[in-house]
């Protein structure tokens, strides 16, 4: 799943350019190219599909050459994970009915992925043998409001799900994490693709409906005009809300390896190398002085002085500047709002 447009990484992450494709944690590789390196030990290349926004096809296809066009599908507008999911699954399920198929977001961090891949293979032998939907939990190590939960019925490697909580508030969360029966939810998803049609149609099935006509038309002159009426007709919904909390054949492998969803400048901080005095920040250009616990993004070649910050994020680019405290990064959304209100989308 590739087609988001990272907001809460603006200025760095544009409608242009987002989160997916950008090296935003100094590896040398987008977070595209790392997902598909850390998917290509055990999936063959030409098992691949990319779901993307129509926009960024050419962008799949600088990133990932490996892959053909046929292998990139491109929605016309975005409308949450389950509709991307039911329009990979029924083109898969017209390509190949008796696949498993595996479901990642394209923008996270996997430290250990030797035991990722373990714990995904194991995940795939289990939905290979039963008519389940198996996603990935990760015990937690702090009280986490940002993330949705999973509660285990047992203590089994691969247990059934009692319930999914979304994003609790932090009391709540505090009383998840000392329970140890909650992990967080991942958004990585296994099941044979038969199983998922098959949730679709019980618990989504105008998407059914939509998405089915969808796999009916591939390959025919009428497909992309068929695409752009499912996606223009189908309720934006996530496969959490959709199907994942209705369904009573959920199963949950957890694990540890390294996993986060990199999905603040907070959480770049967390994983960011920095200096003694905590400072996540460039090693050339940029100049700290009385400054703390603060992350520094700067375009190459760009020099920045900075005195007196205390717990700030500073990320500059061609032609946005952004500088506000840590604590406040929940406000990015409004920040982009209003400059989109004054500016209209040019630095958006």
């Amino acid at each position: 799943m590739a087609g988001g447009a990272g907001t809460r990484f603006w200025p760095r992450s544009r409608q242009s350019m987002p989160k997916q494709f950008l090296d935003i944690l100094g590896t040398g590789k987008s977070f595209l190219r790392h997902t598909f390196e850390r998917f290509e030990k055990l999936v063959p290349v030409e098992n691949f599909m990319v779901v993307t926004h129509q926009r960024y096809k050419e962008l799949v296809m600088q990133h990932l050459p490996e892959l053909s066009e046929d292998q990139i599908l491109c929605e016309p507008i975005g409308r949450n994970t389950a509709p991307c999911i039911a329009y990979a699954a029924f083109t898969l399920l017209r390509r190949n009915p008796e696949a498993e198929m595996i479901v990642t977001p394209s923008d996270h961090l996997i430290l250990n992925e030797e035991d990722f891949r373990s714990i995904i293979g194991e995940c795939v032998d289990f939905a290979a043998e039963h008519d389940a939907l198996v996603t990935v939990g990760i015990k937690p190590t702090r009280p986490e409001t940002g993330y949705g939960y999973i509660q285990v019925s047992d203590s089994q490697p691969i247990s059934k799900v009692k319930c999914f909580t979304e994003k609790p508030c932090l009391e709540l969360a505090q009383t998840f994490l000392q329970c140890g029966e909650f992990f967080w939810n991942s958004g990585i998803f296994i099941w044979k693709v038969r199983t998922i049609v098959e949730a679709f149609r019980r618990y989504l099935p105008e998407h059914h409906a939509l998405f089915r006509g969808v796999m009916m038309a591939i390959g025919t002159e009428a497909e992309r005009n068929v695409v752009e009426m499912a996606y223009s007709e189908s309720r934006a919904i996530s496969i959490d809300y959709g199907v994942m909390e209705k369904a009573d054949n959920v199963y949950v492998r957890c694990g540890e390896f390294g996993w986060s969803d990199v999905g603040t400048w907070g959480s770049v901080y967390q994983h960011a190398r920095k200096d003694r005095y905590a400072n996540a920040a460039p090693e050339e250009g940029c100049y700290l002085y009385d400054t703390r616990n603060s992350i520094v993004s700067l375009p190459k070649d760009k020099i920045a002085v900075i005195s007196g910050l205390k717990e700030y994020i500073v990320v500059d680019t061609d032609d946005v500047l952004l500088v506000c405290p840590r604590a406040e990064e929940q406000n990015i959304k409004k920040y982009i709002d209003e400059v989109k209100f004054h500016n209209g989308d040019k630095h958006i």
